[in-house]
């Protein structure tokens, strides 16, 4: 495929890994910018990697960790072929050929580009759902980008969503809940250029964003044409800065999170920095809170040594934030109040099905920049849930449940199975490459005894009242879980994010999105078994448990141009797949087909939404369903038989501001672009829905 190359800002405005500079500094606070927070010298897993390509040969380094970001080009002729000649065949089915396409991804994948829209298949249809500054509460005005307020965005759809989650009401999914996060503010594109100053924002922008973060729920209804259609309701819901949770589990009244305001320690207000999610089995929703860190103030401010390495752990620096919300509220202030920011970066949970149930923080889950959270409930009725770090060099968690689950979704059912995650074992990953060798059959699947790269261990860390960290009381240990997992030795990850178990194979699949540090002074070098420093595209491993603290994992995509030698896509043709680079959140169709959204392409094109079969001859297939508009992320999908949905996070960010608008999606013209939630389908008979990828 061939396609134009992405218009881009001048390169004092971009950084690495794809994204915009606006985006790196309102999102995460410029993080790539400041050495990684992870100084422990814990195995790199590039390096773990390295050592199974030494002893199974199926991934050679050159074709699995390929080169280093600058030395691409001088990857041609011979070392080239060499390298393509290296990747494994027998996935892709008889004598190397592809097999029949697989259910749920029967379409013409769509082409890199770089158009201002929503593009997707031929045969499918769109439609926003909902958009930021749209009605959810009574009494909400229409949208007024330049006469906002903060009575106005309390009752509105709020800013940059990223998860979405779907959950039907009946049996047939006419009715649903639509649950969706507000991750972050950009506030040079969210108020007009002449209005806002970033210095010296007004009290009352600085209160609309508060009210722009944390969550929406909306019921939403299936049209029988196709899409779904917000309606006012009972149900729905706005859950911001301002909203009062509950701190629950075992560091539930500590000390380390008592305030001035909460001298309990176990009330707090509000919720942000909201990344990916899961809806648990029981109808709830989890939302992880990821870059937290960046809004608070003043941590170059703290003398005391064991505080200042708590919050550089963390990723708290320097002096006034971003927004500067210190001035409106001490909470923001760490000089001030030192434990506030220890109430955030939690787990939270959320009963769409109550408007007026308190949100919970679950400290059992441990703390730190929460991607997601995903439940599954294991053979015996406990249940798992797990979470990645979504930090350059940082871990894989999970948690498993002392109780059991309890069928249904009733009232009743979802107060006992919230409770199971305020007790029980709290783990972190170390992935050690010690499998068997093992040759690939023309199956398409390796032996019993080699069919997994590696193995791992899940090493405890805390359970209950109980620490298993020298050093470190288990409430510690939940606070600051991440210096926990440095002692015990976990294995560092290339920005681990969204974290799925696919619900036919039962496997585990984790989105690693990049890490450009690889390779760098102080960091895992690179040497000739693995070269690839500077993971500008990130890569997709899966796992299968072997038994509660055991693993099996493998690689399943090392993305980029599939033309380059350093990718990889599960032994399929690199000829026929789509391009992709930094995979992020991740879903599974009733298949079992992988979908895969991007953050922060490199390739030249605007980022989308990915299919991928994981099992037989098509495995590793990746198809292009979709892109999104200039500057914009694809976030949370949802895929059901004859419905994705995808947020689409921060169109047109890109720009410097608001008086430079580089994208109008949705509303076109010379509107301002807003965040929204999308709708696709595929054209049926007589005007009704057909299924997707059918």
């Amino acid at each position: 495929m061939s396609f134009e190359p992405r218009r881009l800002l001048p390169l004092s405005t971009s950084h690495p890994g794809g994204r915009s500079a606006v985006t790196c500094e309102y999102r995460c606070g410029n993080a790539c910018a400041h050495p990684a927070p992870n100084t422990s010298d814990n195995a790199y897993f590039g390096d773990v990697v390295k050592d199974v390509v030494s002893r199974r040969g199926a991934l050679r380094a050159a074709a699995v960790l390929g080169a280093t970001a600058t030395g691409f080009a001088a990857l041609s002729g011979t070392a080239a072929a060499t390298a393509e000649r290296t990747l494994p065949v027998a996935t892709t089915g008889r004598h190397g050929r592809p097999g029949r396409t697989v259910p749920g991804t029967d379409f013409e994948p769509v082409a890199p580009n770089t158009a201002d829209a929503v593009v997707v298949p031929e045969g499918y249809e769109q439609a926003v759902v909902i958009r930021w500054g749209d009605p959810v509460l009574p009494g909400a005005p229409r949208f007024d980008f330049r006469r906002q307020t903060v009575a106005a965005q309390e009752r509105q759809f709020g800013y940059n969503n990223d998860f979405v989650g779907l959950i039907p009401q009946d049996g047939l999914g006419l009715r649903n809940l639509l649950v969706v996060n507000h991750e972050y503010t950009t506030e040079t594109h969210m108020f007009p250029a002449d209005q806002y100053d970033p210095e010296n924002p007004t009290e009352e922008q600085v209160r609309i964003a508060w009210a722009a973060h944390g969550m929406s729920v909306v019921q939403a209804l299936r049209d029988p044409r196709g899409g779904l259609r917000v309606v006012p309701s009972w149900y729905n819901r706005r859950i911001t800065i301002t909203t009062e949770f509950e701190l629950r589990g075992p560091a539930a009244g500590s000390d380390l999170l008592r305030t001035s305001a909460d001298p309990t320690g176990r009330k707090a207000l509000g919720t942000q920095n909201n990344c990916a999610g899961g809806v648990t089995p029981w109808g709830t929703v989890l939302s992880g809170e990821e870059n937290f860190n960046q809004y608070f103030a003043n941590a170059d401010a703290v003398t005391d040594p064991v505080r200042r390495e708590r919050l550089a752990r963390y990723g708290l620096r320097g002096g006034g934030s971003r927004r500067r919300w210190e001035r409106f509220d001490p909470r923001w202030d760490v000089a001030k109040e030192p434990n506030e920011s220890n109430r955030f970066g939690w787990v939270v949970e959320i009963d769409p099905h109550d408007p007026h149930s308190t949100p919970v923080k679950h400290t059992a889950l441990g703390r730190f920049k929460h991607e997601a959270a995903n439940v599954t409930i294991q053979p015996d009725g406990r249940v798992a849930v797990y979470s990645g770090d979504d930090e350059r060099f940082d871990y894989i968690y999970k948690y498993v449940s002392k109780g059991r689950y309890k069928k249904g979704t009733s009232a009743r059912a979802r107060r006992h199975n919230m409770g199971l995650l305020d007790d029980g074992t709290l783990y972190v990953a170390r992935f050690t490459g010690n499998s068997p060798a093992g040759e690939i059959d023309g199956s398409g699947r390796l032996p019993s005894d080699g069919e997994f790269d590696g193995t791992g261990e899940w090493i405890p860390l805390a359970s209950g009242n109980r620490s298993f960290v020298d050093g470190m009381s288990a409430e510690e240990v939940y606070v600051f879980t991440r210096l926990a997992a440095d002692r015990v030795g976990a294995t560092k990850m290339d920005r681990p994010e969204d974290i799925e178990v696919n619900p036919v194979n039962g496997r585990i699949y984790a989105a690693l999105t990049n890490n450009t540090d690889r390779g760098k002074a102080g960091k895992a070098a690179a040497d000739e078994a693995n070269p690839r420093t500077g993971n500008r595209n990130g890569h997709v491993i899966e796992w299968e448990e072997t038994g509660e603290t055991t693993f099996s994992w493998r690689v399943l995509l090392v993305c980029g141009d599939p033309a380059a030698a350093d990718t990889y896509f599960g032994g399929f043709p690199k000829d026929q797949v789509s391009p992709i680079s930094c995979p992020d959140n991740v879903a599974f169709d009733g298949y079992g087909n992988l979908w895969i959204s991007t953050d922060g392409n490199t390739l030249g094109s605007n980022d989308g939404l990915f299919s991928v079969p994981v099992e037989g001859p098509e495995r590793g297939h990746v198809k292009q369903f979709l892109t999104v508009p200039i500057g914009a992320e694809a976030c949370g999908p949802v895929v059901t038989e004859d419905l994705v949905l995808v947020a689409v996070q921060h169109p047109g960010e890109d720009a410097p501001s608001s008086a430079e608008p580089v994208s109008h999606w949705p509303d076109g013209g010379d509107a301002q672009p807003r965040p929204s939630v999308v709708a696709v389908w595929k054209k049926g008979r007589f005007g009704r829905p057909g299924k997707i990828g059918r």
